[in-house]
């Protein structure tokens, strides 16, 4: 085997980072890109100094003509590396992105219970996350938004996303595709400019590039992963916040309301925070009653009850629900 510096990248992120253990079974997501095939290559390399058991995972969206084929190939080189592999067709063509995303996440999910693996692993890079920082940076969003891919998170009970190769760029995988020869099988959709993200990958990344920083990917990356660690731990004194805030119609403090509960936030407690944390705060409350995200207009109209004057009201959230001042009290109902 041929011991490449990404190779030993890798290697010291997984150690560095805890992405995993030694001798844990990990399904490696394959779409049979470059990216995937320098994730799955790098993890065969790997697999002789950590023990695992790998398999392989694809997902066929059905929105191309060639997706059957491409499934194929995906199979054939799982048959030429002897390592397990899984399909997962979609019963019909999923054209949405946002869709292919949660479907893709919830076949691997199922994937992984059924055949006993603790990870599922993506090929995520550098590349992805400064275009997703983009992406949510132009749609209108906070830090949450801006930190785009974490380096893992919990998918379902027992079963962890990881994306190891998120200091690498794809001009990084692209190259140690042409050093081993991988056969990249190649991504039509890649090239539509209708969608948002290829206009970012093939037309704003590379004017940012030319006349802005050479090294716009990985700066961009290294703001989100600045970004991550510091949600990670405003979210924490949020929540630490809404503890202390939040009571019940029954006098008892919860920390997950069921929908429609009324409850009430301590206006005094709150005045005493910084902006952020009663914003964050508000959020994760509307998280709780809201079936949908909460839009930044929702936590303003609600935050600005904590120095609103008595018997101040908003208008209904969707759903219904009302927030009143009551004394030094914010009443949902």
């Amino acid at each position: 085997m041929v011991w490449t510096p990404l190779h030993a990248k890798i290697h010291r992120t997984i150690r560095s980072r805890h992405l995993f253990e030694r001798n844990q079974r990990l399904l490696i997501a394959v779409s049979g890109g470059q990216d995937s095939l320098c994730l799955i290559k790098l993890f065969l390399d790997l697999q002789s100094k950590w023990g695992w058991n790998l398999g392989i995972a694809h997902c066929d969206h059905r929105w191309r003509s060639d997706s059957e084929a491409n499934a194929d190939h995906v199979e054939n080189l799982a048959k030429t590396w002897d390592i397990s592999f899984y399909l997962e067709t979609a019963s019909e063509p999923i054209n949405s992105e946002a869709a292919a995303r949660d479907w893709r996440y919830e076949a691997l999910s199922a994937i992984a219970k059924a055949n006993n693996y603790q990870y599922i692993v993506t090929g995520h890079t550098a590349s992805d996350r400064a275009e997703t920082l983009l992406y949510n940076l132009i749609r209108g969003t906070g830090a949450d938004g801006l930190q785009a891919l974490t380096w893992q998170r919990p998918l379902t009970t027992g079963i962890m996303l990881v994306r190891p190769l998120l200091e690498i760029t794809r001009t990084q995988t692209e190259q140690f595709c042409q050093e081993f020869k991988l056969p990249i099988w190649e991504d039509s959709t890649n090239q539509d400019l209708q969608y948002a993200r290829n206009r970012i990958r093939q037309e704003l990344i590379p004017y940012l590039r030319q006349n802005f920083n050479p090294q716009v990917e990985s700066a961009l990356a290294q703001t989100a992963e600045l970004l991550q660690a510091e949600v990670e731990y405003l979210e924490k004194a949020a929540q630490q916040l809404r503890e202390e805030v939040m009571v019940s119609d029954m006098g008892d403090e919860e920390d997950f309301p069921t929908p429609l509960v009324p409850l009430r936030l301590n206006r005094r407690v709150l005045q005493k925070a910084p902006l952020a944390l009663q914003r964050r705060v508000m959020r994760q409350v509307l998280q709780q009653i809201l079936t949908d995200a909460p839009s930044f207009e929702h936590i303003e109209k609600l935050t600005a009850l904590i120095i609103a004057p008595n018997r101040s009201q908003t208008d209904p959230f969707p759903g219904g629900a009302i927030a009143q001042v009551e004394g030094d009290w914010i009443c949902l109902k």
